[in-house]
């Protein structure tokens, strides 16, 4: 029996929903005396879409860490989400 080739990228697909939910903010990593900073901020703002889909099963799992450094968290989220999502240049360029 013979699957067709997309099947081939299913264990892939779980293998990296896996990985990056492993980094997902609300955990326990960040404390009042360590918290998330920009760094944490960009990846959080990278793996929003992922974070959203696992927030709706699972009541542990945020989309935002509350424990953060302020704006440059701020900052690095809001520039994790532009880049992941494209941005605003992709609706101003002519076709």
């Amino acid at each position: 029996m013979k699957f067709p080739k997309y099947f081939r990228w299913i264990p892939v697909l779980i293998l990296i929903l896996f990985v990056l939910s492993s980094c997902a903010p609300g955990n326990e990593r960040f404390t009042a005396e360590t918290p998330a900073g920009f760094w944490a901020g960009l990846w959080h703002g990278f793996i929003s879409l992922v974070t959203f889909v696992i927030s709706l099963f699972n009541d542990k799992v945020n989309i935002y860490e509350i424990t953060n450094s302020g704006w440059p968290y701020n900052l690095g989220f809001i520039l994790g989400i532009a880049i992941f999502y494209g941005g605003s240049g992709k609706g101003s360029r002519r076709r």
